[in-house]
C-alpha cells in the first residue's frame, strides 16, 4: 500500500540507504537527459541568463557556497519554495517521468515543481525543483531565476515542519543538446539544490528555448523541529 500524502519515508539503514541512492543515481541519469521545460506554448522573453559564480575547478564539482553547510536533515516531503530576493512563493506539484522518459513539468505554470525520484529538499543528495519561465507570452513562476546571485536564499518548506534553507552556490546556463546530467544529478555527500528552468533564444520554429538554466545551491541553516 502507497504512503498518505504527508506521511514521511520510514528511515533505514545506511547500507541501504546507499543502495536507494545508487539506484536514485542510475534513474536519475537515464530520466532526467531531457528537461522539457520550453514546451510550444512557452513564449521568448526571459532576462538573459549568464553564468553567475565560481565554476567548478574540477569536473562535476561545483564549488560550494562559502557558509558553512548544515547537517542533512531526514528525508520529507517539500511543500513549498520560496525565494526572496526574486519575490517568489510557491506551492510545489510532484514531478515524475513523462513519455520518453524525460522530466515531467509543472502543470500551472505559476507553480514549480519537485522532482519526485530525486532526494527530497534538505536530504543527502541533489535535489531537483523545475518550474517554467514563460507561459503564453506571460511570465511564469521562474521568469526571474537569472537575476539569482552567489549568496542568496532559497527555502523549502517541508511536510515534517521544517524549513530547510539553502544559499545559492551559482547559476549556470547549458544548451540543451548538451545538457550536463551528471554534474546536475551526480550523488553528493551532503544536501543540494537545484533548480531549473529555460532560457536563452527561443525558436518559433521548433517551439522551444535553446537553453536550459541551473541554480546550484548548498543546505546551510534549517528551522523548525
Amino acid at each position: 500500500m502507497d504512503r498518505a500524502p504527508d506521511e514521511d519515508p520510514p528511515r533505514s539503514s545506511p547500507w541501504r540507504r546507499r543502495v536507494r541512492l545508487v539506484a536514485i543515481a542510475a534513474l536519475l541519469l537515464t530520466g532526467g537527459l531531457l528537461l522539457a521545460l520550453g514546451t510550444a506554448r512557452q513564449q521568448p522573453a526571459p532576462p538573459p541568463a549568464a553564468d553567475k559564480g565560481t565554476r567548478p575547478t574540477a569536473p562535476y564539482s561545483p564549488t560550494p557556497s562559502t557558509e558553512p553547510r548544515t547537517t542533512a536533515l531526514p528525508p520529507s516531503r517539500p511543500v513549498s519554495i520560496t525565494i526572496p530576493s526574486i519575490e517568489v512563493t510557491s506551492d510545489l506539484e510532484q514531478l515524475g517521468l513523462g513519455k520518453n522518459r524525460a522530466m515531467e513539468t509543472p502543470k500551472d505554470p505559476a507553480k514549480a515543481g519537485w522532482y519526485r525520484p530525486g532526494a527530497t529538499p534538505g536530504a543527502i543528495g541533489p535535489s531537483v525543483i523545475a518550474g517554467h519561465v514563460t507561459w503564453d507570452g506571460s511570465p511564469a513562476v521562474f521568469f526571474e531565476l537569472t537575476e539569482l546571485e552567489p549568496g542568496d536564499r532559497i527555502e523549502v518548506r517541508r511536510a515534517d515542519g521544517r524549513t530547510a534553507e539553502f544559499t545559492v552556490d551559482r547559476t549556470a546556463t547549458y544548451p540543451k543538446d548538451d545538457f550536463p546530467t551528471v554534474e546536475v544529478y551526480r550523488n553528493l555527500d551532503h544536501a543540494g539544490l537545484r533548480l531549473i528552468t529555460c532560457g536563452g533564444s527561443f525558436s518559433r520554429k521548433n517551439s522551444r528555448y535553446a537553453d536550459n538554466v541551473v541554480v546550484y545551491a548548498t543546505l546551510t541553516g534549517h528551522q523548525g523541529s
